[in-house]
């Protein structure tokens, strides 16, 4: 029975072990376990006479700040929210107001955004880096005590405490706060350490935004074994390899669009990261061939695809690579596996029923990893998590399969389906045709043009291929029926990728909408 279900108590726990030990590196900046935990223990002392409804704003890019104030925030007792900072003033004006944030904590680069609407808007305790490392100070006089008390652990925190709510994107325009409870991180947290053997001398790499909730990952499951953070620059994200042997990283957790950026810029030599042990891979769609390159260039790591969305905490199937591992074969990628220990999962149709062996329908999910639903949004919550046969389910919007030995697979977003001239097109599977004909990890469909939101043709780009238009669109007539095949073929030196470094086919329809308006103001 897990006597205190506080997010930060593992950091703790390993913080007593291991004092002396390196936790986390940012830059120039290193701290112990010793250094890190009295740093969170200040900040949490003086968040915690503000603390009301509890949530605490993090608005910050990967950064130590962002480390200590999401540490910070938990050891208090509350929940924090990481804020982006790509938002517009406007969305983020919208996001103080509904949150009603007790406090607001940020580093050299949220404190830049802070305007002063955006400043009369936010919560009245606001923290700012310091003059030193891990120190923080007021931007205003808030009425609460100037010596509060350091509590030497975090607060007693029950299952069902939310962690931390993290906003996603909604159809509707909306972003959907999505609420994961500490159980739901701690069943999460148990699967993950009862496979890979993380330990206090591991080394991780922070390859993500706070924003996107691998980020959760890569910390909580870095200090409760004791291990060394080392947080990444966007740059760095460019040629891993290099980060990975100038730090010596051991365990690994990305995004598979990594692996395409670093192939393209040639990092991803055989035998080239010697140093790491465990690669997991998360968030989009895991081509065979990253896979393959992934795992010659580490030799001694094992090569993980994992699955799941937020709102089923982080991950929830898993399946392990090896040269002849579960393919899609359809799609090109790696299959999405096995549910972990505390999940269920199985393909329903239009009518939430369950689906035969091979037959396609919606990826659903239960058990005790799943979300308690979107902030202050009952109707939507009641949509996406419905009951069914008596249980709560999530419904993902992903397209699937189960095969005949239990594997999961993968074959999209429902919402990425199209109609085109009487046809249903799923993108990714243009999207697999064009990464084998391309021979790039880095390609994507798009709908292009579309005529008040019905898709009137297809446009393909790629990165980093080495064959022109007319072959890649060759190549494709003998793989995909004629109707699959876009009539454009754009290559472009640089795939835009989101914050969490998905590629962002809105972007690229975006960059057509602007050609578009350029020629029609040019006529």
């Amino acid at each position: 029975m897990i006597s205190n279900y506080n997010i930060a108590y593992g950091f703790h726990e390993s913080a007593s072990r291991y004092p002396t030990h390196e936790a986390l590196v940012a830059g120039a900046e290193r701290f112990t376990y010793r250094d890190l935990e009295t740093a969170v223990q200040r900040l949490s002392a003086a968040l915690a006479p503000n603390l009301t409804s509890g949530r605490v704003g993090i608005l910050a890019t990967r950064s130590s700040q962002a480390c200590i104030g999401i540490l910070a925030t938990a050891w208090a007792g509350g929940t924090y929210v990481p804020i982006s900072l790509k938002l517009p003033a406007g969305r983020m004006l919208e996001l103080f107001d509904i949150l009603d944030l007790d406090a607001l904590i940020v580093d050299p680069a949220g404190q830049k955004l802070l305007t002063p609407d955006l400043e009369a808007r936010a919560p009245a305790a606001i923290f700012a880096p310091g003059d030193a490392p891990g120190e923080f100070k007021r931007l205003r006089e808030t009425g609460t005590a100037s010596n509060p008390a350091v509590a030497s652990a975090p607060a007693q925190i029950d299952s069902d405490h939310t962690a931390y709510i993290e906003f996603t994107s909604g159809t509707t325009g909306r972003p959907k706060g999505v609420m994961v409870s500490t159980s739901a991180v701690s069943a999460y947290l148990d699967a993950m350490h009862g496979w890979y053997d993380f330990g206090a001398t591991d080394r991780a790499a922070e390859t993500c935004d706070i924003t996107f909730d691998l980020s959760v990952h890569n910390m909580l499951t870095t200090w409760k074994a004791g291990a060394a953070l080392f947080i990444m620059r966007p740059l760095d994200m460019l040629a891993p390899a290099r980060f990975i042997n100038n730090h010596n990283i051991t365990t690994w957790l990305s995004v598979p669009s990594v692996v395409a950026m670093a192939r393209k810029a040639g990092g991803l030599s055989r035998g080239s990261m010697p140093s790491l042990r465990i690669s997991l891979f998360c968030g989009e769609p895991l081509p065979v061939d990253a896979a393959n390159a992934w795992q010659q260039a580490a030799p001694n790591s094992i090569v993980d695809n994992i699955y799941g969305p937020t709102e089923v905490t982080i991950a929830c199937l898993r399946q392990t690579w090896t040269s002849n591992g579960r393919e899609t074969e359809s799609r090109g990628i790696v299959a999405i596996g096995h549910p972990y220990p505390s999940v269920k999962a199985r393909i329903v149709d239009a009518d939430l029923q369950p689906v035969q062996d091979g037959v396609s329908g919606e990826i659903a999910l239960a058990g005790a990893q799943l979300a308690d639903g979107y902030f202050r949004q009952p109707e939507l919550t009641a949509e996406r998590f419905p009951s069914i046969d008596g249980e709560r389910w999530y419904l993902t919007g992903d397209r699937g399969f189960m095969d005949a030995d239990g594997v999961f697979h993968h074959l999209g977003r429902l919402d990425n389906q199209i109609k085109l001239h009487g046809h249903r097109i799923e993108l990714e599977e243009i999207d697999a045709g064009l990464r084998e004909a391309a021979n790039t990890d880095l390609a994507v469909a798009v709908a292009w043009p579309l005529n008040n939101g019905i898709a009137e043709g297809l446009v393909g780009f790629c990165s980093g291929s080495n064959r022109d238009a007319l072959e890649i669109s060759n190549r494709l007539r003998a793989i995909l029926p004629p109707h699959m095949v876009p009539a454009r073929i754009d290559q472009i030196d640089d795939m835009p990728l989101n914050a969490n470094g998905k590629i962002d086919r809105n972007a690229l329809t975006r960059r057509l909408e602007a050609e578009q308006l350029n020629l029609e103001v040019a006529s």
